[in-house]
């Protein structure tokens, strides 16, 4: 009758490595699903903070990233001037 090998410690953290990693793609996948389940339903993306826009007939104003990323580089450049916005953002009352 033959004895069991003793499993080497390699061994073992090749396979916590594996483990862990398997865990990390699953809990991505998780996290990519919840968030275009989000998108779908209308909901704001996970972790951003901003008030939806309405147009005239109440419809929410969708704007892509490209919109959103000049939209907030305006900002930055405004509050680098002391908080003065750009003159073309400032509508008339």
């Amino acid at each position: 009758m033959r004895s069991k090998r003793q499993t080497t410690m390699a061994k073992l953290n090749r396979e916590r490595s594996v483990k862990e990693k398997r865990e990390k793609k699953k809990e991505k996948k998780e996290a990519r699903a919840a968030e275009r389940a989000r998108i779908e339903a209308g909901l704001p993306p996970e972790g951003e903070d901003y008030e939806q826009e309405f147009d005239e007939q109440g419809e929410p104003i969708v704007r892509d990233e490209a919109t959103q990323q000049d939209e907030a580089t305006e900002r930055d450049e405004s509050t680098e001037r002391g908080g003065v916005p750009p003159a073309e953002s400032v509508k008339p009352v």
